[in-house]
């Protein structure tokens, strides 16, 4: 039987638009034991198939959620996806163990560099103050939460910085895939 795959839910809205996404996603290419569900390209019509989407979580080793950071928060077709995918009795309630100790990676971009999420930038509180849904609707799931993977100014990070989190990125996909065939 195959290891379980990373199951890598993909959701931005305008992926041609976004040079720091789609290097973060072709980071993941052709990594054995990475499956990328990419939302937008799934759904364009919000239609989520819920049953597709729970039988990739249930057997899936460990999470990974990339999407840029929208408003404080994830796109709406992710947040869309939690809804309607995270119901009570599959991800939470009685019964609701579905993803219950699996490994969760936040992989997000921000159009404000790291001196905008402080208390003297723009948006005058850094990050870590905006995770706590992302990350409270892992744990609400019984998830392992991992350190995320910030990567700031996206629009207009250089390609050296750039580089260095897509190797970054992949390190740590292939860390959930060994860590999958691994006893926990």
């Amino acid at each position: 039987m195959a290891d379980p795959p990373v199951l890598l839910v993909f959701a931005h809205p305008y992926p041609d638009r976004s040079r720091a996404n789609r290097r973060l996603l072709r980071a993941a290419e052709g990594l054995r034991g990475v499956v990328v569900r990419s939302l937008y390209d799934l759904y364009p019509d919000f239609d989520i198939d819920i049953a597709a989407e729970q039988n990739a979580l249930t057997s899936a080793s460990a999470v990974v959620w990339q999407h840029p950071m929208y408003w404080y928060s994830v796109p709406s077709l992710l947040k869309h996806w939690f809804d309607k995918v995270l119901a009570r009795g599959f991800a939470y309630g009685s019964g609701g163990d579905a993803l219950w100790g699996k490994r969760c990676l936040w992989v997000v971009t921000t159009g404000g560099d790291e001196g905008a999420f402080s208390e003297q930038g723009m948006h005058a509180r850094p990050l870590r103050e905006f995770s706590p849904v992302v990350e409270q609707t892992a744990l609400f799931c019984g998830m392992r939460w991992e350190e995320p993977l910030v990567l700031h100014g996206a629009h207009k990070v250089d390609e050296e910085l750039l580089e260095a989190a897509a190797l970054d990125y992949r390190a740590r996909l292939e860390q959930l895939v060994s860590s999958a065939r691994s006893p926990v």
